[in-house]
């Protein structure tokens, strides 16, 4: 019987693979075997998924004394305003706030939302559904999200509704009750969209909204934020958190810039 013909009646199962161990064939010069047992075992990795989760759990710690009064805010009021440059963790710190109450189950559920407006330059029509087109905006929204809890969980909170990210112009007629929300980028919304989404809030809710004024797409006199947050600052439950420069926590050259821009 040929070679060829003993392998492929081994592997139809017509042999025992054991009655070979240690022969030879005709041609080979040595005998290359794959060992059954590489190590694994169910007994030493049955817990690996849950190492990898853990390492997703991370401590919300304040870097500076703006951070900590935005966390203390968050934690006292219903609805908080957080204004500040860029890189102070305004997004950063809401979301993981929003994770953090959704898994003590503070809240049923996590709203996500930020205008689609284009930074400054037209990229035109976007390919795919709704959905694909708005991506691109919501990008950062998912980062914020995935650095606290694991893509395998956020995809499947996201399956089962317990977390939604949807652009401005969907959160019209809405009542988001039992429900943590964040509005981002809140800069580039309008004082009538701003004006919108602030009554959306429902019982049992928190909401978060966070932008820079001076980092707008619109113009100037477009853009409902700071109008909004001055009129709100004289509401009691009500906190307008003001990040500024000595909060940034990105690179250093970040809080120079901003100094001299």
């Amino acid at each position: 019987m040929t070679k060829r013909a003993l392998k492929r009646q081994l592997r139809e199962g017509a042999f025992d693979g054991g009655q070979f161990e240690g022969r030879q064939f005709e041609g080979d010069d040595k005998i290359r075997r794959l060992p059954l047992d590489r190590g694994w075992s169910p007994l030493t990795h049955h817990n690996s998924n849950e190492d990898r989760e853990q390492g997703y759990l991370k401590t919300i710690k304040a870097k500076s004394p703006g951070q900590q009064a935005l966390i203390d805010a968050i934690d006292a009021k219903n609805l908080v305003m957080a204004l500040g440059p860029a890189g102070t963790g305004k997004t950063y710190l809401a979301i993981a706030k929003a994770v953090e109450a959704l898994e003590s189950g503070s809240v049923g559920r996590i709203v996500l939302s930020r205008p689609a407006v284009e930074a400054g330059e037209s990229i035109g029509y976007l390919p795919g559904d709704a959905e694909d087109k708005l991506a691109p905006y919501l990008r950062p929204l998912y980062d914020a999200l995935s650095d606290r809890l694991s893509m395998k969980r956020v995809r499947a909170l996201m399956a089962e509704g317990a977390i939604e990210i949807a652009p401005v112009g969907f959160m019209r007629g809405r009542t988001l009750n039992n429900a943590f929300v964040v509005i981002d980028e809140a800069q580039n919304c309008t004082y009538v969209q701003l004006k919108m989404l602030l009554t959306r809030l429902g019982w049992h809710s928190t909401m978060v909204v966070t932008g820079d004024p001076d980092q707008s797409d619109l113009l100037p006199e477009f853009s409902g934020l700071a109008p909004v947050s001055a009129k709100l600052e004289a509401v009691a439950n009500i906190a307008v958190v003001r990040l500024a420069d000595r909060d940034i926590v990105r690179h250093p050259l970040v809080a120079e810039m901003l100094g001299v821009l």
